[in-house]
């Protein structure tokens, strides 16, 4: 019987190298390994064998049936890429970009300056051993409010403050806190992660301030975290992203979810027309050690574990960094003020 399954399995070799087409690979598969297939007939005499020769037969059977299976998948692959190729020589299209296309006003992507600085903070983070994570947009009561220690009395919840749904139940998220929660509920300390996304607020716009914008918020959690801690990273941070020092300040701050709170601000030179020197504080960076009742609600022991959190602006790096005076231009979704960004 195992010559038989080595004889099958060279004229399985013969005949798949003669079929070009994917139809007949298929047949060709099921005549072989399918449930009528010579295969099959083989084995139908297994019950006659010697336990000893079972145990031989089984595992060749399955190794042969799996050196099939390998083999019309590649030639499947194959065939699919021949017919691709024999397709784009017989097509007229050019498919080169040649700087003649390009000046005859044919319009080039890029990547959008929020999204790249997103993916630059994202390595930056990497780079010192954080994760990334993501979570929903619409969120319920707990994950946005209940387990950030916000109170049922606190004005966010209220309808001006917040995008409710009918259900009064669930929400667009208010920021992306809710990932650290999610975080916290699926890791055991020690971890660091930071959870980038898109933020919801009703709010007025102005400036410096949208409905929707985007966030990178994170936290690091362990034993004998400290506030030297937190500002080590958040400084480490801002000096790759600027290529320099910035000026920064620290300054208290309430926030339900952190205790103590700060505020950490940055020197913003604004691009104010005839004020080159016009100068101030941008708020970019609310941060402090996480509540013991935030850990609680991740299933996190206070008394074992404590750590920092924060919040960053991604927009309004965006805004610094390339001296933007208006946050309504990144989504505004004017192509000539894109434009600018397409190398960015």
């Amino acid at each position: 019987m195992l010559e038989k399954i080595e004889s099958l399995f060279i004229d399985f070799k013969e005949q798949i190298e003669k079929v070009d087409k994917q139809a007949d690979v298929l047949n060709l598969k099921s005549s072989f390994i399918g449930k009528k297939g010579a295969l099959s007939e083989i084995l139908k005499s297994l019950k006659d064998a010697t336990p000893e020769q079972r145990k031989a037969i089984g595992p060749k059977s399955n190794e042969v049936k799996q050196e099939i299976e390998k083999k019309v998948q590649a030639k499947l692959q194959e065939i699919e890429l021949k017919e691709v190729n024999e397709k784009l020589s017989q097509s007229k299209i050019d498919f080169s970009l040649t700087d003649s296309v390009l000046d005859k006003g044919l319009n080039v992507g890029g990547v959008h300056p929020v999204h790249q600085m997103q993916r630059d903070v994202e390595d930056i983070f990497q780079s010192m051993g954080f994760e990334v994570l993501d979570g929903p947009h619409i969120e319920d009561d707990w994950h946005n409010f209940g387990a950030l220690n916000i109170p049922e009395t606190h004005p966010a919840r209220d309808m001006q403050d917040t995008f409710w749904f009918e259900d009064k139940k669930h929400l667009l998220r208010t920021h992306t806190s809710t990932i650290q929660v999610r975080g916290m509920e699926t890791r055991k300390p020690p971890f660091k992660f930071v959870g980038p996304g898109k933020v919801f607020r009703c709010e007025r716009t102005d400036a410096t301030h949208e409905m929707c914008f985007h966030q990178l918020e994170g936290m690091m959690v362990g034993k004998d975290i400290t506030v030297g801690n937190l500002i080590y990273f958040m400084k480490t941070l801002l000096k790759e992203i600027f290529k320099k020092d910035m000026e920064v300040r620290l300054r208290p701050g309430f926030f339900p979810f952190v205790e103590p709170g700060f505020e950490l601000d940055i020197r913003w030179k604004k691009p104010k027309k005839g004020e080159s020197e016009h100068s101030g504080w941008l708020e970019l960076l609310p941060c402090g050690m996480v509540h013991p009742n935030v850990l609680k609600a991740g299933g996190i022991d206070p008394e074992q574990y404590n750590g920092f959190a924060f919040g960053l602006g991604l927009d309004r790096l965006v805004m610094v960094k390339n001296a933007i005076e208006d946050i309504r231009h990144l989504h505004s979704g004017d192509l000539r003020f894109n434009k600018q960004f397409s190398s960015y």
